[in-house]
This record gives C-alpha cells, structure tokens and sequence, in this order.
C-alpha cells in the first residue's frame, strides 16, 4: 500500500480550531513552568534549609507527582472523558501556584512544587488531540504544539529573569496561577464542542498491561524519560554556567536564551518537514538523538565563554524542539485510540519521572563534582538512548506507525 504524503493534506476546520486551542492551553500552562527554570535554581539556593541537592529537588519535584497521576489522569480520561480530567489537572495546578509563592524556605517551595505537579494533564491533553485529529495530519499537529511549547519556552526565558527581577520569583508563582485560569477558560469556553466518539469508555486492566508492555512504546518511554531527565539537570547546571563561569548576572540571562530559543526553533522546522517526508521515523528519531548529544557534548567543552554556552544551546535545543513534537505523534500512532489515554499517560509518566531524577541528580552532582561533571553525566544519557534506538530491529517501524485508520 502506498504511503500517503502528510505535507499534501490539509486539515479540516474543526482540526485547526482543536489545535489552535490546545496549543494556546499548553502555552499559557507551560509558560507558568517554563519561567521558573532559567531562576529557580539559583532562587530556591538562597531559601532557608536549602543545599544543592534540595535546590535541584526544587526543580525536579513536580516530576514527582506528575509521573505518579499521568497514568491515572489517562486512564481516568478514557472513561470519564478529556475534558473533567484536564479541568480538574489545571485547578491543582492553580493551587499548588498559589502555595509556592507563598514559599520563605526550601521545603515549602519543593511542597508547592508537588502540588503543581500534581495537575497532571499533559496525557489527557495530548490524547484529546489524537482524538480530534486524523493519523495524516497528527505528526503536523503535534509539531505545532511543540512550537507553540518552543515559543514559549523563548518567552519565557524573557520574561522569567526579567519578572523575577523587578516582582521576584514569588511573582513567577502568581502569575502562574493566573495563567492556570486562563487555560481553565479556554478548555470550557473556548473550544470547540467534542465530538460523540471522542468520549471513550474502554480503561480496561488488560489493554493498560498490553500498553505497559508493548515493545516499541517502551522504547518511546524511555527515551522520553533520558530526554527530560538531560533537559532538567541541564537546567540546573545552565544558569550557574551563565553566573558563575560566564560572569553574566541572573538578570540578564534572558539576552542568551532568547536568540537561542529563536535559532533553535528555526532549526527544528526543516527536520519537521523531513520526517515527515520520511518513510522511516526510525531515521529521522536517531538524528534528533544525535543533534541533542552534540549539543550536550559542546557544553562541556565550552571552557567559560558566553558565545561557545550560547551556540551549544542552540544545537541542544534544535534537537529537544524535534524530539518534543516527534515523540508524542509517534505515540499516538502506534497506540489504538481505546489504549491512547493510557499509554500517553505512561509516557507522560516517564517524562516527568525523567525531570524529577534529573533535576535531583543535577543539584547533586553540581553540588558534588562542579558544572562539568553534570554536563558529561547528561550527554551519556544522550548517547545511551542513542545505543537504545540504533539497537532496536526497526525501532519505530514505518509500517506500523502509519498503519490505523
């Protein structure tokens, strides 16, 4: 059968306006948590009990109950519906917005962590849109979602430092509630009514075991879990990198992550466009793979200079932008739409378990061993997933992944 080309279908209507509004919910969500990272850190070293590990527990603690609700925030949006679920994620969210900006010690700021972590929406969220989108077009919109994330995450490396520095960090929380109500208004006023079969009813314990075991989902479980792990202890190593080595002060930290985060999402938009015109995911996964661990290798040889850290992030990032919007479209591909509430929840699951161990392991080995030391610890979680993908028969096969519908 011959594989129909994506790039020459368009979507309907009704597919453009679910995305567009999904996309402007994980924006205005992710933007919340996004700002925090280029600050928290170097935010949470200077709260009462704090130590480098707990500062990096700070970072990572929202991983911890994300990648414990995730499963059951899916399973739960396979039978009771997206909608409720990611409702009731996103006013957890708010709360635990509200409790860390009230934070003046460390264990307050990691408790207002979890609680945000426990809005565990991003399965349900990424489900409803397999649900409205067809396989043809799902990998197009799943990367405007990881370009909308990508631009955000530019904002919020603007706005992150710069907020923090007129308001403080405490501000950050704030406005991370607000902007928790603002994804709760366009969820239940803004989006189009779903249609009838996109309320599922089929979280049965035997499809969750065969989702949890499946061969080639459990790849895409782990590699999202080194991928996330790698991105958050980066993120604890990045902005002393920038402080400490580079000399430049917190609040001018956004004049690198801004033209980073633009020239690396100009990068990611050519390998969008050819995975999809290639017949073999596998193929375009492993060059994502390899784009993130030169990146990850030129932060450690980046020897204290502002340009070689800038243009190391860049690379970085043009590979973590690909593999953000490829991974969760191969996801929904391969898994049926009765399973695909609960294997984005695994797969969520992984990614925030990856986020808790890397920021933890980031604060500990910075605190331990120094900034080089995290980064080659990151690049060998890198090159491992690498190993993983070119050892697989066929990795993710073509064949299967276009084969629904």
């Amino acid at each position: 059968m011959r594989r129909q080309s994506a790039s020459g279908i368009a979507m309907t209507h009704d597919e453009k306006s679910a995305v567009s509004v999904l996309a402007g919910i994980y924006a205005v969500r992710m933007l919340g948590l996004f700002m925090l990272l280029p600050v928290l850190a170097l935010f949470a070293s200077g709260l009462e009990g704090a130590t480098p590990t707990l500062s990096g527990l700070a970072v990572g603690a929202y991983g911890v109950t994300q990648a414990g609700l995730q499963i059951p925030f899916g399973l739960m949006s396979d039978r009771f519906g997206r909608i409720p679920v990611i409702a009731f994620g996103l006013l957890i969210f708010i709360a635990g917005s509200v409790v860390a900006a009230f934070a003046t010690d460390i264990w307050t700021l990691i408790g207002g962590r979890v609680l945000q972590g426990a809005g565990a929406i991003s399965a349900a969220v990424t489900a409803l849109l397999a649900d409205r989108t067809r396989d043809i077009v799902r990998t197009r919109a799943m990367a405007i979602i990881g370009i909308s994330i990508g631009t955000t995450f530019m904002l919020s490396m603007i706005l992150g430092p710069a907020l923090a520095g007129v308001a403080g960090v405490s501000s950050l929380f704030w406005f991370s509630a607000a902007l928790g109500v603002g994804a709760l208004v366009l969820l239940l006023v803004v989006l189009p009514k779903a249609p009838e079969q996109e309320v599922v009813h089929h979280a049965e314990k035997p499809r969750f075991l065969d989702t949890l075991k499946d061969a080639e989902l459990l790849r895409l479980y782990t590699g999202v879990f080194l991928l996330h792990a790698a991105v958050t202890a980066l993120f604890v190593a990045v902005p002393f990198a920038l402080r400490d080595v580079a000399g430049l002060v917190a609040a001018e930290h956004w004049k690198v992550y801004m033209p980073v985060i633009l020239i690396s999402l100009l990068g990611t938009v050519p390998l969008i466009m050819m995975s999809e015109r290639q017949g073999d995911p596998r193929k375009s996964l492993i060059i994502g793979i390899c784009i993130l661990l030169v990146g990850q290798l030129l932060l450690g040889w980046q020897h204290g200079s502002t340009l070689a850290i800038s243009f190391a992030l860049v690379v970085f990032f043009a590979g973590f932008n690909f593999l953000e919007a490829r991974l969760p479209s191969l996801l929904s591909q391969l898994a049926t739409p009765e399973r695909r509430g609960a294997a984005l929840g695994i797969f969520a699951s992984s990614q925030f378990m990856g986020a808790f161990v890397g920021g933890t392991m980031g604060g500990w080995l910075r605190g331990s061993w120094g900034l080089e030391v995290v980064f080659a610890v990151t690049a060998s979680l890198a090159a491992v997933w690498l190993l993983l993908a070119l050892g697989g028969k066929s990795g993710i096969s073509g064949d299967k992944a276009n084969n629904e519908g």
